[in-house]
């Protein structure tokens, strides 16, 4: 079976390495990856911020480009809930309302997609480092992903996770809610940071780059050592 990648914007231009590690996951799976030059970004930005003329327009595009696609696989969490729960919203017209609702069935989050009972298991490599994980807002609350990444992680070989006593809360990113309300921002990812930071783990591992750029912003603030990576770039055996 072929898979569709998408990549976000914010993975193409500022976490490269995480849909590098997406397709490395894929093809040990045995899935041919596809990845169509066409894609931009999904819109989420323009929606979030009232742009609903513009942001539908790049919903067409996107809908346009993915429409014969089996499955579309993306590494990020918030994305992959602006396809899936948010371009109803937008006043699609014509065909273009049937071939999302038919689309939107095939879309998938990377973990979301791995722990499918009908997608094929591989070993992943040793990772042998002390790691916490922390469930973007999207991912979880839009999407409903909620254990899997945990259960694949889990099963990384001489990973140390340790998640049993950190609250769920969120990063302060929350995309242009970072640059309009930058000082509230800090602080929610300051709180979050320190949280993380206390449990002595090496690394915070999740399924936005987004988050995690705004979490690795915040361990340097407070002076934390701590380091960021994407859960997709431990399952793929690689370190920051």
């Amino acid at each position: 079976m072929k898979v569709h990648l998408f990549v976000p914007c914010l993975v193409d231009q500022a976490a490269p390495l995480t849909a590098h590690a997406t397709v490395r996951l894929l093809e040990k799976r045995g899935y041919e990856v596809v990845f169509d030059r066409r894609q931009t970004c999904c819109g989420q930005a323009l929606y979030n911020a009232g742009f609903r003329p513009e942001a539908r327009a790049l919903a067409e595009r996107f809908i346009s480009i993915f429409a014969s696609a089996q499955i579309v696989v993306s590494p990020s969490g918030s994305c992959v809930s602006m396809v899936v729960n948010h371009y109803a919203d937008l006043g699609l017209t014509g065909s273009l309302v049937d071939d999302y609702n038919y689309l939107k069935t095939r879309v998938f989050e990377l973990a979301q997609f791995l722990a499918l009972p009908t997608t094929p298991q591989a070993e992943f490599p040793r990772f042998p480092h002390s790691v916490v994980y922390h469930p973007s807002c999207h991912l979880t609350r839009d999407l409903g992903v909620i254990t899997q990444p945990l259960d694949l992680i889990a099963q990384v070989p001489e990973i140390r996770l340790g998640n049993e006593d950190l609250p769920v809360e969120c990063c302060g990113f929350g995309g242009a809610f970072s640059v309009k309300y930058g000082g509230l921002s800090r602080r929610i990812a300051d709180r979050r940071a320190i949280a993380l930071t206390a449990t002595g783990a090496e690394y915070v591992c999740g399924g936005d780059d987004s988050c995690l750029g705004n979490l690795k912003q915040a361990f340097s603030r407070i002076g934390s050592p701590m380091k960021t990576i994407h859960y997709a770039r431990i399952l793929a055996g690689e370190e920051s």
